[in-house]
C-alpha cells in the first residue's frame, strides 16, 4: 500500500508493477487459457478521501477491519476485477451503510 496524490474522486486502486501485467490483460491471458506470472498489485490511497478519513478516525477494530475490506474490494470492482467473496462485500457494506 502507497499513498497517492494522483486520484481524486477515489479512495483507491490498484496499480501493477512496473514489470506486471494490468489487471484487465492478466484476466484475458487466464480467459485464453494462457499461464501468468503471479503478481500482486499495490492499493493506492487517497489521502483526502471521506473513507480515508473515516478509516483514520476509527476506533472500533472490527469497523476499521470492514472498511479496508470494502476499501479494497471497491479498488478491485473499479479495476475491473471480480471479488472472491461477493456475499461477504454485500454484507459488509450493509452493516456499514446502517451503523
Amino acid at each position: 500500500m502507497r499513498v497517492t496524490h494522483r486520484l481524486t474522486d477515489s479512495p483507491a486502486c490498484l496499480v501493477a508493477g512496473q514489470n506486471d501485467l494490468s489487471g484487465n490483460l492478466e484476466r484475458m491471458l487466464k480467459a485464453a487459457g494462457q499461464k501468468t506470472p503471479e503478481s500482486k498489485p499495490t492499493l493506492e490511497i487517497n489521502p483526502t478521501h471521506g473513507l480515508i478519513e473515516r478509516l483514520k478516525a476509527e476506533k472500533d477494530d472490527a469497523k476499521f477491519n470492514d472498511l479496508t475490506h470494502l476499501l479494497f474490494d471497491q479498488a478491485l470492482l473499479a479495476e475491473g476485477g471480480q471479488l472472491n467473496d461477493p456475499a461477504s462485500f454485500v454484507k459488509r457494506m450493509n452493516s456499514l451503510l446502517i451503523s
